[in-house]
């Protein structure tokens, strides 16, 4: 991230040479620009939901530094990956970050074509150590990448990135090979939840998963929780892509919260 901002400034630079780059980038209103960014994009017949644009977050923090996230439509989230000594700098810092993925996700080599899907299945193959052939089978892992890729034709990365996170989420709370082990085929779950966003009741779900691993491994909720809060740090200091780590710390925090209302009232 530290990068893609100096390239920035160092165009800012090119056109403006006797200018500060760091004043103007400051200066500029991202938290406008990003609104109206995906204002326009939902007015040119986007895929994005319409029942929010850009939803802002602050960390609960009585000093500084402050931590603020912001989720666009599609349900990706980004956070402010510096120190910021107000939470309006928090906000717009995240703005910036957000602005600036957006954007990005508008060029031709985001958007999910053949030629991508082709070229994200080899690398997925080298990565895991498998084979392209797999590819045909959706009964493996890099087959069921590749349906999921096939069924987001079109689309760009941003748009596909809240399926890859329930998958995400599936892996880590087990659920995936529960569907293993009842006969599910992969391309079964992802026809299923191509059609299922990531909402509350999703979230309840995983929860109960939670509260029920707790039942059987006392204070696993707790030490996932803080693995949870420190990926999300780590990502958010790192400028990356948010969602995942977020939903986790949600997700435990939700199972944590029923779990001591339970006890509580069976005092």
């Amino acid at each position: 991230m530290d990068r893609v901002l100096e390239s920035v400034k160092q165009i800012v630079f090119r056109v403006l040479p006797h200018t500060d780059a760091d004043s103007v980038f400051k200066d500029l209103n991202v938290v406008g620009m990003l609104h109206e960014f995906w204002e326009q994009k939902q007015a040119g017949g986007s895929r994005c939901g319409t029942e929010s644009l850009v939803v802002y977050e602050s960390a609960p923090s009585p000093s500084p530094p402050f931590v603020c996230y912001v989720t666009l439509p599609g349900g990706s989230c980004f956070g402010n990956f510096q120190d910021c000594l107000s939470k309006a700098d928090g906000r717009r810092a995240a703005a910036r970050v957000a602005l600036m993925n957006s954007v990005f996700n508008e060029l031709p080599s985001r958007r999910i074509t053949q030629e991508f899907i082709s070229h994200s299945v080899q690398e997925a193959a080298s990565t895991a150590s498998g084979c392209v052939v797999d590819a045909k089978d959706p009964c493996t892992s890099i087959g069921a990448y590749c349906y999921m890729l096939q069924s987001n034709l079109g689309k760009t990365m941003l748009e596909f990135q809240e399926l890859m996170t329930v998958f995400q989420l599936l892996h880590w709370n087990g659920s995936l090979k529960i569907f293993r082990e009842r006969k599910c085929s992969r391309q079964e779950v992802v026809s299923y939840y191509s059609q299922h966003r990531l909402d509350e009741c999703f979230r309840s779900h995983m929860a109960l998963d939670w509260i029920s691993k707790e039942q059987e491994t006392p204070g696993i909720l707790s030490q996932e929780l803080q693995v949870a809060l420190r990926e999300l740090e780590e990502a958010r200091r790192a400028g990356r892509e948010l969602r995942f780590y977020k939903e986790k710390r949600e997700i435990l925090s939700l199972a944590l919260s029923q779990r001591h209302s339970e006890g509580a009232s069976a005092q």
